[in-house]
């Protein structure tokens, strides 16, 4: 977790967020107290905001836990620079250029801190007062004081007072450069803890004389600026480096045994992947990699064990929730091949939904339905007793006989549950659909029937009859002639014929009234077939031609496929012939 930290810090060093890298690298310290890298970061952090007293303090803090690191006294040297104590900068700059005198950050941090105490002392016209004064910004309770006063806390984010307080604290004598400012009296009278008037104060006296003309800031050009001390890039200690070899080689493993569970050398995959686990333990799909292996080898057991530990590796190193869901899908499908011999799914589909709740997958969806129909299907054939479907067949034709047919419907499904495959039950349940007036119901049930048992011609005479009620007398039809065609002499579908047939005529006559053809019109317009026709440009052509052209119409019709269509136009009451 402390790594985790420190990676955090650094990359918000890099992204130039050096407030938030200090956070992060203090998160690592109250980790790992004793690591002088963390220290080394950070100090180099709270330097690039110009907090040089903390950096100070931290630098002092990695110096003392690593002596013999030539790095902790470049922090040291940047610090102290900062705070313009260009002494004991050099000072420190040479004790790491002794440990490391090839060092060129130490070189130039050198250079920089001697060029700075060579530098002459400033001093004001008015004499060494304001040098005086101007120490009193050196002090580290400068900016709580500030940040604490309502009067002055604004201050804090107008970059070109923070120029000015910087320059100061480098330079106190510079501080008579800058009183002309009334931020900057605002700041010294609250350093000072005295009440300073200026021309903007309510309490002054206004007079008609002008005021005083201001003193021009100096150009940047006219003085030499101490430099700023740069932060150099993040250290990577020695078990960092180790740390990222480990996960080079793990991945390599990895690769491998990638390659060898596509040669279905399966035993050669384990291997690669267990030794992948023993280089880094971070990765979670290791474990679940070699748990894809152990399905394919038939070792569910061992499969679970592997998803078990990649999702609590997971919470615990906040992986991928994806990484995670792979996990349990996995972990499913093992327990849903040990199910075939258990009999128990349910803890297959639990897990199942509980990957979905991590990261809905498609695969893991497909899983899950059939884990889930195979459940069904196994209720289904504990439960299936053809014996006791014919006792409740038996029971629903008696209540029918008393004309009870909502307890029909009850004995009928029960019959069905018992035995899915009774296409008599269909048959009859088609009837007591019709009975209650539920026609699709009833629809359905003769189409399962014939579906079962295309040869009984009960089923027929069942959909024709539904569908001759619903006044689609072309469908019924079709399903009658259908049913001719295994029972040529049935009465029942004859009669069938013989009345769609009235009223296909009639309808053709146009005998019916207008209420019923819009009905079948409209029946018509929502039927598939006929939109299809409809639709299609060379019949939209032939019915034109029908009402502009009859000689170009009766030559349409010597095509058995326009022909056939005009007729289903017919029959459906879309187009009327007089």
């Amino acid at each position: 977790m402390a790594d985790e930290a420190k990676a955090k810090g650094n990359a918000a060093f890099s992204a130039g967020k050096f407030e938030e890298a200090a956070g992060h690298f203090t998160d690592a310290i109250a980790l790992a107290p004793g690591n002088h890298v963390l220290y080394s970061n950070r100090s180099a952090a709270l330097a690039s905001i110009h907090r040089y007293s903390d950096a100070l303090a931290d630098a002092e803090k990695t110096v003392e836990l690593k002596p013999d690191w030539a790095k902790g006294y470049s922090r040291l040297g940047a610090a102290h620079l900062g705070l313009g104590d260009a002494a004991s900068a050099v000072a420190a700059y040479e004790k790491g250029l002794a440990l490391d005198p090839s060092n060129e950050a130490l070189k130039g941090g050198l250079a920089d801190a001697k060029k700075a105490a060579a530098a002459p002392p400033r001093r004001s016209p008015s004499g060494g007062g304001a040098d005086a004064i101007g120490q009193m910004f050196q002090g580290p309770e400068l900016w709580s004081k500030i940040a604490a006063d309502p009067s002055t806390r604004a201050y804090l984010d107008q970059p070109d007072f923070m120029q000015m307080l910087r320059e100061v604290q480098r330079n106190p004598s510079s501080l008579n450069m800058y009183l002309s400012d009334p931020r900057m009296m605002q700041v010294l009278s609250l350093m000072l803890n005295i009440k300073i008037q200026t021309s903007d104060d309510p309490d002054l006296p206004q007079t008609s004389s002008p005021p005083p003309p201001q003193q021009p800031k100096p150009e940047t050009k006219a003085r030499e600026v101490e430099p700023e001390p740069v932060p150099e890039p993040m250290e990577v200690s020695d078990e960092e480096k180790e740390r990222k070899e480990r996960k080079a080689a793990a991945q390599k493993e990895k690769e491998a045994g990638n390659a060898s569970y596509k040669k279905k050398d399966f035993e050669t995959a384990i291997q690669h992947y267990t030794k992948a686990l023993e280089l880094d333990d971070e990765d979670i799909s290791f474990l679940t990699n070699r748990a894809a292996v152990y399905i394919e080898m038939g070792k569910y057991d061992e499969c679970i064990k592997d998803c078990d530990k990649a999702v609590e590796r997971g919470r615990e190193l906040r992986a991928d929730f994806k990484m995670v869901a792979r996990a349990l899908t996995r972990k499913g499908t093992a327990l849903a091949k040990l199910a075939k011999n258990s009999k128990d799914y349910d803890i297959a589909i639990e897990t199942f939904q509980k990957a979905l709740t991590e990261h809905r997958n498609p695969d893991t969806l497909k899983r899950l339905n059939e884990a889930e129909k195979a459940k069904k299907d196994l209720e289904q054939q504990e439960y299936y007793d053809p014996k006791l479907a014919d006792e409740e067949r038996e029971k629903g034709n008696e209540m029918f006989k008393q004309q009870k047919y909502p307890e029909v419907i009850k004995h009928y499904n029960e019959a069905l549950r018992r035995n899915p495959k009774d296409f008599k039950v269909y048959s009859n349940r088609a009837a007591c659909y019709t009975k209650l007036g539920a026609m699709p119901e009833g629809l359905k049930d003769a189409e399962k029937c014939i579906e079962l048992d295309p040869t009984f011609s009960k089923g027929y005479t069942r959909k024709g009859a539904i569908q001759f009620f619903m006044k689609e007398h072309e469908k019924a039809m079709e399903t009658y002639q259908a049913g001719l065609k295994h029972d040529p002499n049935n009465q029942e579908l004859l009669d069938g014929i013989r009345r769609c047939v009235e009223q296909i005529n009639k309808a053709n006559r146009g005998d019916i009234s207008q209420e019923d053809l819009k009905e079948k019109q409209n029946k018509a317009m929502a039927d598939p077939e006929i939109q299809n026709i409809l639709t299609d440009p060379i019949m939209r052509q032939v019915l034109m031609d029908f009402q502009e052209n009859p000689s170009a119409a009766q030559h349409h019709l010597k095509d058995p496929g326009v022909a056939m269509k005009i007729q289903k136009l017919i029959n459906a009451g879309i187009v009327q012939t007089r």
